[in-house]
């Protein structure tokens, strides 16, 4: 998770204020990110905020590989496998 990032945006001071019992930081237009939800880490006395990214077709079927594991046991039904008729379609 932790790369090596340049920052291409100057720094920029930003608001810290309370929502209930947890501290929130209003972010600046400029540093926007996608999404709803972020990953928070800490690298000595910064905090690193990044995008949750959604994962993608190769993960989420590896997910459901695993929750789902197809295998020899698994019972399929025969499935007739008719020629299409032709059809005059002009």
């Amino acid at each position: 998770m932790a790369q090596n990032r340049r920052s291409t945006t100057p720094a920029k001071e930003a608001k810290l204020f309370r929502n209930n019992r947890s501290q929130a930081v209003r972010i600046p237009v400029e540093f926007e990110l996608p999404g709803e939800r972020v990953l928070i880490s800490r690298e000595g006395d910064r905090l690193v905020i990044e995008p949750v990214r959604k994962p993608g077709l190769t993960a989420l079927l590896a997910q459901w590989a695993k929750d789902q594991p197809l295998g020899p046991e698994d019972d399929f039904p025969e499935i007739d496998d008719m020629p299409v008729k032709s059809e005059e379609i002009f």
